[in-house]
């Protein structure tokens, strides 16, 4: 594993020198360890053999993703690793997602081992995608089965590419390639909170409140002892909280998460949170639902407006069978919010204005070109 500027310098002249596309994957630690840094990046190219760097000891790998600037990087699932390799200084311009052009392509199964398996006939290592990878050292078996991530990971977007293109879909994929290279990096996610698994049962704004302060304290702490939040805190003892409402730490230590277990500072700590929360004012309380825009959910549609639930209803029913002809997932097809937003407030009944609702709304031209006819006849006529 490169750990020192000089063996990292080495790696990128060697890279520099190799040839073709650079096979690119990166491991996080998640559920150990707050956020979701990279704890490993892995590289492979032709000429240049493969490199496992540890972004720990090589917090800046900038100089490396400058000299790879040019080059096309294959990825698997592209999303999920840019992030992280963006906070290391490694951004791509160009790339290649395996698992994205499986989707494309119609294999039912897409995680890089059926991938590889179904494409290329190998069986890679299995039994360490879930351990710590801040773990230091790294055992020797971790450290293969991360190599193995890359190593044929140019091959399949070789055989991949065939297979795009003998579909006809080959200018798709590419499309759908350059979106992910060339968007933003996503905008911080406004109260985060909301999404604490089991919200669905808070329903009074008080107890909202309360949510909101043991996820704050939660997400303080675990952010400052660098650990998964949910190992803090989980997610079921603070809804747990918000609903019982405890005057007191005698009150606290009997709810599920705030057991034995947990030392008289900790619930002390967690009690406190709950009291700011029961001592806010009305005006201070959070609304019960997070302002969205865009049409209400799907579900209120009938009631709101029984028409745009018709148009729905249709759009949805010519996208579903349009991408089982086109044998991809639907959501690849077109993003559903898209659809929801064309239906509810529908642009002029023709073609050309739905087609630039969808490119408004994100849609790539391949998109658009597929699913334009088939929204404006489901506008149209949504009774069929």
């Amino acid at each position: 594993m490169i750990t020192d500027e000089a063996s990292l310098a080495e790696v990128i002249a060697a890279f520099a020198a190799g040839s073709g596309p650079v096979a690119v994957d990166a491991e996080r630690a998640s559920g150990y360890r707050y956020g979701q840094r990279a704890y490993l990046v892995q590289l492979r190219r032709e000429g240049a053999g493969s490199a496992l760097i540890d972004p720990v000891a090589c917090p800046d790998l900038s100089a490396l993703g400058d000299m790879l600037s040019d080059v096309e990087w294959v990825l698997h699932a592209a999303t999920q690793d840019l992030p992280c390799l963006r906070e290391i200084g490694m951004t791509p311009t160009r790339l290649f997602d395996t698992e994205l052009a499986g989707r494309l392509a119609g294999f039912p199964r897409v995680g890089l081992g059926a991938m590889v398996e179904g494409v290329l006939g190998f069986v890679l290592e299995k039994g360490h995608s879930a351990v710590d990878w801040s773990t230091r050292p790294l055992p020797e078996p971790w450290l293969r089965y991360a190599a193995l991530d890359v190593e044929l990971l140019v091959d399949l977007r070789d055989a991949l590419e065939k297979e795009l293109d003998r579909q006809g879909k080959l200018d798709w994929a590419r499309q759908e390639f350059d979106a992910i290279a060339s968007a933003p990096p996503p905008e911080p996610r406004k109260d985060p909170w909301r999404r604490t698994s089991g919200m669905h049962k808070v329903r009074r704004r008080r107890q909202l409140g309360v949510v909101r302060e043991l996820w704050q304290t939660r997400d303080q702490l675990a952010r400052r002892r660098d650990v998964s939040p949910g190992k803090v805190l989980s997610d079921a003892a603070i809804v747990e909280a918000a609903l019982a409402l405890p005057v007191n730490v005698h009150a606290l230590s009997a709810l599920n998460g705030f057991g034995h277990r947990m030392g008289r500072r900790q619930l002390e700590q967690w009690q406190a949170a709950v009291d700011r929360a029961r001592a806010l004012s009305e005006s201070q309380l959070p609304q019960p639902g997070q302002q969205v825009a865009g049409p209400p959910p799907p579900r209120a549609w009938a009631d709101k407006d029984p028409a745009a639930a018709a148009r729905l209803s249709a759009a949805r029913s010519a996208v579903s069978a349009l991408a089982e002809k086109l044998n991809m997932p639907q959501e690849n097809l077109i993003a559903p919010d898209a659809v929801r937003r064309v239906c509810w407030e529908p642009p002029a009944a023709d073609r050309e204005a739905v087609a630039g609702a969808l490119a408004g709304y994100g849609a790539r031209p391949w998109q658009v070109e597929q699913v334009a006819p088939v929204l404006t006849t489901a506008l149209t006529d949504p009774a069929g």
